[in-house]
């Protein structure tokens, strides 16, 4: 890892999936049209009707049926959604608004993490969280889809990183809603810990993100934090899984949801917020409130959470720079968005760098 203080090109790397990882989903190449710092690569919002032609719709038709299936009542409206691995079909069931989503990439380790989303809604039917969340209309761990009731409001952003920061009322409801979730405690044995923390600093150091130090560093307040208490997070805090209505705020994707170090969902939230100098600074003091061992956890999950920023834009660039044939218009633009937002993420990195060898320092 290194400071980007001038240029940034993305070194390639040996690649190591892992599908506990909410980011590391396929990049798509976007067109100059697409705003500044757009959602997570994999996964981008269609417009229109339902359009069950060509080679896609072959796969949509194919998703629409394993729907009704389950949940005959269900008409599919629109395409919400669709990414790499998961397509999100806005329709009704009877008269009621609903969300069907289907896994398209059925790999074993990916239907492993659907059918987690599914046991984390059949959790909330019988132990409601403490925040709004999509009623649970009907499921199938076997097929890979899930028919949930369509919540009101508008998403905070659209965008994993948003070019403008939200209006403070926004990001304040937002943080209010994955605090709330933070106290709660759900039944035990439901969710599992997605993150096994010394295995993924390793693997990291072995990409070459981290370098020796930082890998001596971490491991040193892990060993600080051995007999902290995990605490349940989303575990994809993001603004745009965040819905605002006059009823509250809603949260969805609850793909990544189980029992983290302290302040995992903070650390996500300060990573995408790089426009917003004063949200960051209240995660920070909230992160840091409940003394130095909620600093040192918060650290840790913030370094492994840059991290992650920085492997996967890294990624997208490459893929931009080995487009083979012409350069589809747009493409150079939306790779120069995605060179800016590198920097950035080694920046952040850098002063979660200093911020961890600091607190290694006091202890």
């Amino acid at each position: 890892m290194y400071s980007a203080s001038s240029s940034v090109s993305a070194p390639p790397r040996p690649a190591f999936p892992s599908v506990a990882e909410p980011a590391l989903r396929q990049p798509i190449r976007r067109p100059a049209t697409a705003l500044r710092r757009t959602g997570a690569p994999g996964s981008h919002p269609l417009s229109g009707r339902l359009d069950l032609t060509g080679p896609q719709g072959a796969q949509l038709r194919t998703a629409v049926a394993a729907v009704q299936r389950i949940c005959p009542e269900f008409t599919p409206v629109q395409l919400l959604r669709r990414g790499g691995r998961t397509a999100l079909l806005i329709g009704t069931s009877g008269r009621a608004p609903a969300v069907a989503k289907c896994l398209l990439d059925q790999s074993p380790a990916w239907a492993e993490r659907f059918r987690h989303e599914i046991a984390a809604y059949r959790t909330f039917v019988r132990h409601r969280p403490p925040v709004r969340v999509p009623r649970l209309i009907a499921a199938d761990p076997d097929s890979c889809v899930l028919v949930m009731e369509r919540m009101p409001g508008r998403v905070v952003s659209p965008q994993r990183h948003p070019a403008q920061a939200p209006t403070r009322g926004d990001v304040r409801a937002a943080l209010q809603a994955y605090s709330r979730i933070a106290l709660w405690r759900p039944p035990a044995g439901v969710f599992d810990a997605p993150i096994d923390y010394p295995s993924r600093i390793s693997r990291y150091h072995e990409l070459g993100l981290l370098t020796d130090r930082d890998m001596g560093d971490l491991q040193k307040l892990l060993h600080g934090l051995a007999h902290v208490q995990g605490q349940f997070c989303h575990g994809d805090a993001l603004l745009s899984n965040v819905l605002l209505s006059p009823a509250g705020p809603s949260l969805v994707d609850w793909e990544h949801a189980g029992w983290y170090l302290p302040g995992y969902d903070l650390a996500v939230l300060w990573s995408v917020l790089g426009d917003d100098p004063a949200a960051r600074r209240q995660i920070s003091q909230q992160a840091q409130a409940a003394g130095p061992a909620a600093r040192d956890a918060f650290l840790v999950n913030l370094m492994l959470v840059l991290t992650r920023e920085i492997r996967t834009y890294e990624t997208a660039v490459q893929r931009t720079m080995r487009a083979p044939g012409p350069i589809a218009p747009g493409a150079a633009e939306a790779g120069e968005e995605q060179r800016l937002l590198l920097r950035r993420l080694h920046d952040d990195c850098g002063l979660a760098r200093r911020a961890v060898r600091a607190a290694v320092g006091t202890r």
